[in-house]
C-alpha cells in the first residue's frame, strides 16, 4: 500500500519530522531486467511538507532513493504543537502520495 507515514515532535523551538514514504523504488535499470522495458521504472522524484501554507522542506530525488525512504528534516521559527504537517510526494509517472503529521 502507498502512503506516507509521518511524525513531528516540537521541542525547544525545533519541529523534526521524520517520515516513510511506501514506494517500491524501481530504477530503469531494474525495470529493464525485471519486465524488459524502462517504462514500469517506479521512484520518488519529489517531496515537499507545508505547514501553514509555507514550504518547510522541499526536496528533488533520482533513481537511486532506497525502497520505503525515510526522511528526516527540521526547521525551526513556525508551528506550534497540534499544527499538522502537510507532505505530499511525486513518483516518475506523475502518481503523488499524500500524508500528515500533527506536531506533538
Amino acid at each position: 500500500m502507498a502512503g506516507i507515514k509521518a511524525k513531528a515532535k516540537l521541542k525547544n523551538g525545533v519541529v523534526k519530522v521524520k517520515l516513510l514514504i511506501k514506494n517500491p523504488s524501481m530504477t530503469y535499470n531494474m525495470a529493464e531486467k525485471k519486465t524488459g522495458s524502462r517504462d514500469n521504472a517506479d521512484f520518488i522524484t519529489h517531496l515537499s511538507a507545508t505547514l501553514n501554507g509555507e514550504i518547510v522542506a522541499d526536496f528533488s530525488t533520482s533513481q537511486f532513493l532506497s525502497k520505503n525512504p525515510i526522511f528526516k528534516f527540521e526547521f525551526k521559527g513556525i508551528g506550534a504543537k497540534k499544527d499538522k504537517i502537510e507532505l505530499v510526494a511525486m513518483n516518475n509517472h506523475g502518481k503523488t502520495y499524500k500524508g500528515k503529521a500533527k506536531i506533538k
